[in-house]
C-alpha cells in the first residue's frame, strides 16, 4: 500500500509509513478525542443506537438524545418491547424520523431472528432496517474488532485531502479506508479518522499545522487542501408557506383544561408517523389564512370564524425552507369533527390518526422540531389568557 506524501518508495520503506501513519493517528485520537458518552461504552447495542443518531445530526446534537434514549430503553429488549409511538415520541426533534422507526424495527428482527445479539458480520448488520455499508463498518469494527472500513463525510474528507484527489469515488474512498485501517485497533483508528475530519481536517478551515498525519498528506504539501474534496452543488431549496389550524375545544374553564385537535402524518414520507396541526400549503403569504381555513374544514371545522393568527414559525428541511402560519379555531362545530373520542391516550397507545389533546399535554407528543414551536405558541397563548379574562381573543 503506497501512501502519498513523496514518491513511492521501497516496500519496506512503505510499511514503516504506514505504520507511522495509524501509531500518530491513534496517538492524537488517544489524547485529544472528544469525552462523548457512546465512547464509554462497550455495548453493541448503545454502540448502534450512537451511529445512527448521529447520521445527519451535529454531535452537540445527538448527545442529550443519547442520554435519554439509553435512560428509557437501557438495552435492546427494552427498545424492541416498545410502542412505536413512545420511540417517536423520544426522537421529536432530531429531525430525519426514519432512522427511529428503522431503530425500531431493526431491533424487533435483531431480538426475533438473532436472539436479542447484535451480529458482528458487516453483510448481516447491512440486512437491518436502516443499516448501510458505513454504519455495518462502524459497528462491526467499534463494537466487534472487525478489521472493516467506516467512511463516513468525515472520513471522506480526509482520504480525498490525503491523496488529493477532487472528487474521489465511493471505490476509491473504500479500498483507501481499508487498506489505512489498523488492524489491531480497528474500531479505534475508525473513530480517529472521523475525529480528525470533525475537528481537525474541518471542511472550510483546515488546520493542518495541528494535524498528526500531515507528512502523509498530499493536498497539504500541495496547498490545495481547501479545494478537497470538490464542493457539492447545494440543491435548490423551495419556498412555501403553510397555512396551520389549530382547532379548539374549550374545558369547562375556559383556556384552563382547553383541547387541541392534532393528526399523524403518513408513516411513509417526511416525517413519517409524527404528529402535526392540521395545514395546507398556501401559494403565498396573502393566502395562509384561506388554506388554514381548508385545513381545518377537512377536519370538521367549516364556517367557523377564523380566530387569533400566533407568530410566524420558520423551519428549513434539506430542501425547502417552510414559514407556517398559525390561526386558533375556536366556535361551534357545524359538523361533527374527527377525533372526537381520542386522547392522549389513544396517541400515545399509537391507536388513532387524530386525537383531542390537552393544551399542557402536547410535550407528551412527537411532534417534528416545526410543531413543536407552534405547540409553544400554542401553551404560551393559553397561559397568557389562562391570567387574564380567559377569553382567546
Amino acid at each position: 500500500m503506497y501512501l502519498p506524501g513523496m514518491e513511492p518508495p521501497e516496500p519496506t520503506r512503505d510499511t514503516d509509513r504506514l505504520h507511522s501513519f495509524r501509531h500518530r493517528l491513534l496517538s492524537f485520537f488517544r489524547e485529544e478525542s472528544r469525552d462523548l458518552p457512546w465512547r464509554q461504552a462497550s455495548d453493541p447495542y448503545r454502540i448502534w443506537v450512537s451511529e445512527i443518531m448521529l447520521q445527519q445530526t451535529r454531535v452537540e446534537t445527538a448527545v442529550p438524545y443519547y442520554r435519554e434514549w439509553v435512560r428509557r430503553f437501557p438495552d435492546l429488549e427494552a427498545l424492541a418491547d416498545a410502542e412505536e409511538e413512545e420511540v417517536l415520541e423520544l426522537w421529536a426533534g432530531l429531525g430525519y424520523y426514519a432512522r427511529a422507526r428503522n431503530l425500531h424495527s431493526a431491533a424487533r428482527v435483531v431480538r426475533d431472528r438473532f436472539g436479542g445479539c447484535l451480529p458482528r458480520d458487516p453483510d448481516t448488520l447491512r440486512e437491518l432496517p436502516g443499516v448501510g455499508e458505513y454504519t455495518a463498518g462502524a459497528v462491526a469494527s467499534i463494537a466487534f474488532g472487525v478489521a472493516v472500513p467506516a467512511v463516513d463525510g468525515n472520513v471522506r474528507r480526509v482520504l480525498a485531502r490525503i491523496h488529493d484527489v477532487e472528487n474521489p469515488t465511493p471505490a476509491q474512498l473504500r479500498t483507501w479506508a481499508g487498506e489505512l485501517v489498523d488492524p489491531d485497533s480497528p474500531g479505534e483508528f475508525n473513530q480517529a479518522l472521523m475525529e480528525l475530519g470533525s475537528t481537525v481536517c474541518r471542511p472550510w478551515d483546515p488546520h493542518c499545522s495541528r494535524c498528526p498525519v500531515e507528512g502523509h498528506c498530499l493536498a497539504a504539501k500541495r496547498g490545495t487542501a481547501r479545494e478537497r474534496p470538490a464542493a457539492k452543488r447545494a440543491p435548490r431549496v423551495r419556498r412555501m408557506d403553510v397555512g396551520v389550524a389549530i382547532p379548539v375545544r374549550p374545558g369547562d374553564g375556559g383556556t384552563q383544561g382547553a383541547r387541541v385537535l392534532i393528526r399523524r402524518r403518513p408513516r411513509e414520507g417526511l416525517l413519517g408517523g409524527t404528529w402535526e396541526f392540521p395545514g395546507a400549503e398556501a401559494s403565498g403569504p396573502e393566502s395562509a389564512r384561506e388554506a388554514a381555513v381548508l385545513a381545518a374544514a377537512e377536519e370538521g371545522w367549516s364556517d367557523v370564524e377564523v380566530g387569533p393568527a400566533l407568530p410566524t414559525v420558520r423551519h428549513r428541511f434539506s430542501h425547502r425552507a417552510a414559514e407556517y402560519r398559525p390561526f386558533l379555531f375556536i366556535a361551534q362545530r357545524t359538523s361533527e369533527p374527527r377525533g372526537e373520542d381520542e386522547d392522549t391516550s389513544s396517541v400515545e397507545a399509537g391507536t388513532a390518526d387524530r386525537a383531542w389533546v390537552a393544551v399542557d399535554e402536547l410535550g407528551r407528543v412527537a411532534l417534528p422540531a416545526a410543531q413543536r414551536k407552534i405547540a409553544e405558541l400554542v401553551r404560551g397563548r393559553f397561559a397568557a389568557d389562562s391570567r387574564t379574562s380567559g377569553d382567546y381573543g
